[in-house]
């Protein structure tokens, strides 16, 4: 592993727990309220996915379609 690559890598964990500290913080260290917007925000977006894809031709991407589950790739 080279050391660049492991300075990126440690540079993305420090920037996740930025995430992770910035939306602790903006429920005062709630964690359960914190855990709730986030899945109502993942409720959310999932339903905006799911009328983008209705609205969604074909031809508009080339035969891609978004997909709301993960795949292995996007981990």
């Amino acid at each position: 592993m080279s050391a660049a690559y492991r300075q990126t890598e440690l540079e993305e964990q420090a920037e996740v727990i930025d995430e992770v500290a910035a939306a602790m913080a903006w429920h005062d260290g709630d964690a359960q309220a914190t855990i709730r917007t986030l899945l109502a925000d993942c409720q959310h977006l999932r339903q905006q996915l799911a009328l983008a894809e209705i609205s969604m031709s074909l031809g508009f991407a080339r035969g891609w379609r978004p997909c709301a589950d993960r795949t292995e790739d996007a981990q």
